[in-house]
């Protein structure tokens, strides 16, 4: 396969998804892993950047046939879920108002998430996720309905341009005022299935930027968090670096404070996506998307401030 100037910047591993529809993910990853997808004869990770000219080749593809199964088909609930999700749409973009639990694509067990579901509601479109989010964190997640839109906000991220704050609430009572984090991050070997990430002077470059919103007395604190940097579970393992873990998180968090703002109401955890922004190169006009807090977790704020909740 021959790479054309429209696919030029995307990951060979997303290239090879779409161009593959009716291979596995798991079977695609394999090949990657084993290394018989080959470009311009050489090896590639799953994150290599395309380039266009560039000669993608694969080994011979054979599916043993289905029994007795049609073709997957991604369930309605989940369709109205996505259908739903979707707070603002424009020539170039669809931005997503994720619910938390919510996978943005399929893998690890999951056969659909958020893009599979967009791209089964539009079959006629060629959708493409702009970044990610865990599972479990709500909020904005951008689609690109063009390559072009695709190219143009995946090198704003790159150069930092792309704006992104979160609203996070953290254990304790944060006394480090405005903090940025400048910690490296590691994503360790998977271990049963999950990946780990920690500080380490051998990871790569991850900013945090901290900004409480409201005390919760010593038990919580409400933050305002943006990132310069997009490493997995970057702002859950900076925040536990800095002594005050995600509340609601079962990977990096506190277990006794989980204990204690799960009989609040919690039963996610505590990190949303509340904005994206950031400006068209071509025309320096503005894109700004917003999320409100979702009601389960403002919930939980609520029931923070209510004095009956007091030590």
């Amino acid at each position: 396969m021959r790479v054309g100037d429209g696919f030029a910047g995307q990951r060979l591993d997303n290239f090879l998804l779409r161009e593959l529809g009716g291979v596995p993910r798991s079977r695609v990853y394999r090949l990657l892993r084993r290394g018989e997808v080959r470009v311009n004869g050489k090896r590639k990770q799953a994150d290599y950047r395309l380039v266009a000219e560039d000669e993608v080749r694969l080994p011979p593809l054979r599916e043993p046939p289905a029994r007795d199964e049609g073709p997957r088909r991604v369930p309605d609930t989940l369709l109205e879920t996505v259908r739903q999700a979707i707070v603002h749409e424009d020539e170039r973009l669809l931005v997503l108002n994720k619910p938390a639990g919510l996978a943005v694509h399929g893998g690890s067990g999951l056969a659909f998430g958020v893009i599979e579901s967009l791209r089964a509601l539009r079959p006629e479109e060629s959708l493409e996720l702009v970044h990610r989010l865990d599972r479990d964190t709500s909020g904005c997640l951008l689609v690109a309905r063009t390559r072009a839109a695709l190219r143009t906000v995946h090198a704003l991220l790159r150069e930092g341009a792309v704006e992104k704050h979160y609203a996070a609430l953290l254990a304790g009572r944060w006394r480090l005022g405005h903090k940025t984090i400048d910690a490296p991050v590691l994503t360790q070997a998977r271990q049963g299935g999950e990946r780990m990430v920690r500080v380490h002077r051998e990871g790569k470059i991850a900013i945090s930027i901290f900004e409480p919103v409201s005390h919760h007395r010593d038990l919580a604190t409400l933050m305002d968090v943006s990132i310069q940097t997009g490493r997995t579970h970057q702002i859950r393992v900076h925040a536990a670096f800095a002594g005050h873990p995600v509340a609601g998180d079962e990977k990096y968090g506190d277990r006794e404070f989980n204990s204690r703002v799960r009989a609040l109401g919690l039963r996610r955890m505590f990190l949303h996506a509340s904005s994206v922004a950031f400006r068209w190169p071509e025309s320096g006009s503005e894109f700004r998307a917003e999320a409100p807090l979702p009601a389960e977790l403002a919930t939980v704020l609520v029931k923070l401030r209510e004095p009956a909740n007091q030590d």
